[in-house]
């Protein structure tokens, strides 16, 4: 690695400028990164005279001070464009992207820094069992190659044999026991497999991970969208102390709303009307319809057909519930305009949008129930706003546990009016709660059946609330009678020996974050397991990095992660995966089966040479007969071997050890 400083005079940079921050040059094997602190273009100018070409990065780390407020970044003009740009969180400032303004202060931003942190710069690829095992046949034959020549080569020139003939005669013999083919014949089985599972929606980025999916003993999987369907559809709402029914399921158009199971009309019903208008505005999704929806009854959507989404399916679930209600984004932006917006991220576990309307500023807040909770100091009850009580705080929690008991992914709502005050943490008006269900995937019920009959630990981890992963996963088979859930917290709390004693009895991680995952996954690695991880965000990047198969979500999986994956889910469906462990079960043996093949035929020939020795008969086979030989017969046979279809009878076996050798078994 090579770390270059670029905004301060150093040895052997004479005639460079000083600037009161700090900007570094690193270059390693993969990547040209700036990291910068500074507030001037003279990094720029001292790069110049040390003849770095800035086109050339790939990756720029910001701290501070580069932004104007003419609406971009000022200093990096001779940066790569298509360079990743990545913003830290430091304590205060402007942040500007591009051209898109990010947001203010502290609160508004925590783009992915732990990429780049020592945890994900430190971990080495390791080599796969695969390439492990190779590595320690090709060691064997090398010594016994040797001691046969050696062997050969001394007994003949001591029976008096001319030296030049017997050094032959060595070299024959060590042609015989080398198996060419090897090489060969691994490489187009691991890419005939590949091939089979992108026809199976697996991407596989490294060849020699499709057989370590083989032996994999623990996959930890998502929930959202690998484990579910990933259609939200909002069925409950509580507002104003009240509990709300949706009817229709996923993005179709047709709905109505309940109450103690009357139909009503929700438009009177003030609590929930400013829930539903909340979570419209605060969104960044957007829906569409071809239908006509004019036709409607009271309280109730009744036109055909579902709903065209366009982001999140969480934010379209929040759009098509404010829709079967008759509150669209299309109206409410009539007379409002968004001046800002604080993305969601899994630190804050909240996101917000700060909107011009009637005259004044109101910020718009969505995100997991505890962190809004914490927001609130108000509540909206029957049309007033009233303090936020211990007693109705409970009556929010309680409520808040009869949805996630029932599998509900829960959000929480609240607003503020900015006129007083620009603080957003504090001081909010609670509206309501949206539970939203999203049912396992019926393929990911029998994949995780698959797994247990295949000796496969299947791990959820989440950043959804505990009760809805544990219910949710108890829905999928994954978690069972006395199996543990913890939360990310509770995980912090634990040193790493705790964690190691409890790993193998958990089933359900939830609110973890990225940090979180690392940890997991190294806690599995100590106990000697071969541990599967998947991911889509930017932050899951150390894990996947970590894990000894990473793998990433095509659809919602961010480029960074998909990079540091081995395999990629094309359609980020939990099946696909176990289907792809199958696939890897069946390449080993397959393997195992060539390479016992082409020992045995080298065996044969180095037994035929080393008798015919003994025998004192001239050579039987020379060098290039015994190469044309192992052409016709190894290779196509061994090649033959390597395509059969996977034994369904390996799904039935536990993961074989990853130290196991080709000839065990």
């Amino acid at each position: 690695m090579k770390i270059i400083c670029l905004s301060e005079n150093t040895e052997g940079a004479s005639g460079c400028e000083a600037e009161h921050g700090l900007s570094l040059y690193i270059e390693t094997e993969k990547h040209r990164l700036l990291l910068d602190t500074g507030a001037s273009d003279l990094f720029a100018k001292n790069a110049e005279k040390l003849g770095i070409d800035l086109t050339a990065v790939d990756t720029v780390i910001l701290s501070h001070g580069h932004y104007d407020h003419s609406g971009g970044i000022i200093t990096f003009s001779k940066i790569n464009p298509s360079a990743r740009i990545y913003l830290r969180r430091n304590a205060g400032g402007d942040y500007y992207h591009g051209e898109r303004y990010i947001g203010i202060d502290k609160r508004i931003l925590n783009l992915p820094q732990l990429v780049f942190t020592d945890d994900f710069m430190e971990i080495d690829e390791e080599l796969t069992p695969l390439q492990k095992r190779l590595a320690e046949l090709g060691k064997i034959i090398a010594i016994i190659c040797l001691a046969v020549c050696i062997i050969v080569t001394a007994a003949g020139i001591l029976r008096g044999e001319p030296v030049f003939d017997m050094l032959m005669t060595g070299i024959t013999i060590a042609i015989a026991a080398i198996p060419e083919g090897l090489p060969a014949t691994v490489t187009i089985a691991l890419a005939l497999a590949v091939s089979r599972m992108l026809k199976k929606n697996a991407l596989v980025h490294k060849l020699h991970s499709v057989e370590t999916l083989g032996c994999a003993s623990v996959i930890c999987t998502d929930k959202t969208g690998t484990v579910t369907e990933n259609k939200m559809t909002v069925c409950k709402a509580y507002c104003g102390g009240k509990e709300y029914d949706f009817s229709g399921n996923g993005y179709r158009i047709a709905g109505e709303v309940t109450c103690g199971g009357e139909r009503i009309n929700p438009v009177t019903e003030v609590a929930l009307r400013e829930a539903l208008i909340c979570g419209t505005l605060c969104t960044s999704a957007s829906i569409s319809a071809k239908s006509d929806l004019s036709t409607r009854q009271r309280g109730k959507l009744t036109a055909d057909g579902e709903w065209t989404i366009t982001g999140d399916p969480t934010e379209a679930a929040l759009l098509v519930a404010a829709a079967k209600c008759g509150i669209t984004a299309e109206k409410l932006w009539v007379n409002r305009e968004k001046l800002d917006e604080i993305p969601f991220d899994s630190d804050t576990r909240c996101m917000t949008v700060i909107v011009r309307e009637g005259g004044g500023k109101t910020a718009y807040t969505k995100g997991s129930v505890d962190v809004i909770l914490k927001r609130c100091a108000f509540a909206l009850v029957d049309g007033d706003t009233v303090p936020l009580t211990a007693a109705r705080r409970r009556e929010i929690l309680e409520a808040n546990d009869r949805m996630t008991d029932n599998a509900l992914r829960v959000l929480a709502l609240c607003r503020k009016n900015l006129a007083s005050g620009s603080d957003m943490e504090t001081g909010m008006i609670f509206l309501g709660l949206q539970g939203m269900l999203d049912p396992p995937r019926a393929e990911a019920k029998q994949a995780v059946r698959l797994c247990r009959s295949a000796h496969i630990r299947t791990v959820m981890i989440t950043g959804d609330h505990k009760n809805t992963a544990a219910a949710v996963a108890r829905q999928a088979g994954i978690m069972r009678g006395d199996d543990l859930v913890f939360t990310g917290e509770e995980l912090s709390r634990m040193s790493d020996s705790q964690l190691d004693e409890v790993i193998g009895k958990t089933a359900v991680f939830a609110r973890v974050t990225p940090a979180d995952k690392l940890r997991i996954v190294r806690a599995f690695k100590r106990k000697g397991e071969i541990v599967t991880m998947t991911g889509d965000g930017v932050n899951d990047a150390p894990a996947i990095k970590e894990a000894s198969i990473g793998v990433a979500m095509g659809i919602t999986g961010t480029d960074v992660t998909k990079q540091a994956a081995d395999v990629v889910l094309l359609d980020d469906n939990f099946a696909t995966l176990v289907s792809a462990v199958e696939q890897g079960r069946g390449i080993y043996s397959n393997i195992r089966k060539f390479v016992r093949y082409l020992l045995s035929c080298n065996i044969g020939e180095v037994l035929t040479m080393f008798l015919g020795i003994i025998l004192g008969m001239p050579m039987v086979l020379l060098p290039t007969q015994i190469l044309l030989v192992n052409l016709v017969t190894d290779g196509l046979p061994a090649i033959a071997l390597g395509v059969e279809p996977p034994d369904r009878e390996n799904m039935k076996m536990p993961p074989r050890k990853s130290s196991e050798s080709f000839f065990s078994g």
